[in-house]
């Protein structure tokens, strides 16, 4: 099936010349897009405020990704040339922990984060939309898988770390081949690796979505279902794609003690991940009480504000602690022998 979304000018109130008002249908396009696709929008002067806004901001991320990529292949060639400074990207990461043994952390969650000289530090929802319509997510996507392999090579050998991949990204035939590289350059083990996927990933059924899937999980890559029942859930997804990990959304998790059908969600999600042998996070974990309740239900994983926020890797103190751990139980040993 092929859907459409509609953008509406009406001439001569839009403007007599030709270019402008191709240019308001496109604003009116955006917004239908927006809205939800699938519908149509009449262009008001209200929408170009915004549109101007999003386009400044595409701007600045461009220069910005720019300037990392840069600095990436090493010193400015011409050091007198210089270029506004929109700020830099930074990845924050959120611990997962094991949901017994005493919820030691299992790995993390790589989330990016924009540290604008002007507006601040700014999460996701504030500039990853403007990155899919600039066509920059992809570049974006593959700044935080390295920096968060980067991150994790350091980290115990038990743990991992999970990136969130776009739908464009898993549309790209050489997608696998690119994260291999990362994986190479970086020397991350595959199995080390969790990408986190959306249920508008897979809905379209794409044969090269599958095909990139295939391949990823063949050399030991991980594949999470993220905010798994809440959108176009498709349990025959579970199984085509050989889905690893499937994500409780934390809408879910927050009904714990306030209404019964939570619990009774939760359970049934656990319980068919648990016979379809399927590791389960819950996310949006925040009390002790809910804690307790999703590790008795049977969850593999808890994440949230309860254990952590997203946090820079500085901060990232417990496998940093595991480390020292570790590195003193190898000079004991050593000195013992």
């Amino acid at each position: 099936r092929v859907g459409g979304s509609i953008g509406v000018t009406v001439v001569p109130d839009a403007g007599r010349n030709a270019d402008d008002i191709m240019r308001y249908a496109d604003v009116a396009l955006y917004e239908a897009k927006m809205g939800g696709r699938g519908q149509w929008r009449l262009y008001s002067p209200s929408m170009d405020g915004g549109r101007n806004a999003r386009d400044i901001l595409k701007n600045e991320l461009r220069e910005v990704l720019a300037k990392g990529a840069a600095s990436s292949a090493g010193p400015p060639s011409d050091p007198i040339a210089t270029k506004p400074d929109f700020g830099s990207l930074e990845v924050y990461y959120q611990t997962v922990h094991r949901a017994e043994g005493g919820y030691a952390a299992s790995g993390a969650e790589a989330l990016v984060r924009w540290r604008h000289s002007q507006r601040g530090l700014l999460t996701p929802a504030s500039f990853i939309p403007v990155a899919e319509e600039g066509g920059l997510i992809d570049a974006l996507g593959f700044w935080v898988l390295r920096e968060a392999c980067r991150a994790a090579c350091k980290w115990p050998d038990d743990t991992f770390v999970a990136v969130n991949v776009s739908p464009a990204q898993l549309r790209r035939p050489n997608f696998a081949e690119e994260v291999f590289a990362v994986l190479e350059e970086s020397g991350l083990p595959p199995s080390r690796l969790e990408l986190e996927l959306t249920e508008s990933s897979l809905i379209e059924d794409n044969s090269d979505v599958y095909s990139v899937l295939k391949s990823l999980r063949s050399r030991g890559v991980q594949i999470s279902l993220d905010d798994f029942g809440t959108g176009f859930s498709c349990l025959s997804h579970l199984m085509r794609f050989d889905i690893d990990r499937i994500k409780i959304d934390r809408s879910f998790v927050s009904l714990l003690g306030t209404k019964a059908n939570g619990a009774a969600i939760i359970g049934a999600i656990v319980a068919l991940s648990r016979n379809l042998g399927i590791s389960t996070t819950a996310e949006g974990v925040e009390t002790e009480y809910q804690r307790d309740f999703l590790a008795a239900l049977g969850c593999t994983d808890l994440q949230g504000y309860f254990f952590s926020k997203p946090v820079p890797l500085r901060e990232l103190g417990c496998f940093r602690e595991a480390e020292s751990a570790a590195g003193l139980l190898t000079t004991a040993s050593g000195a013992v022998a």
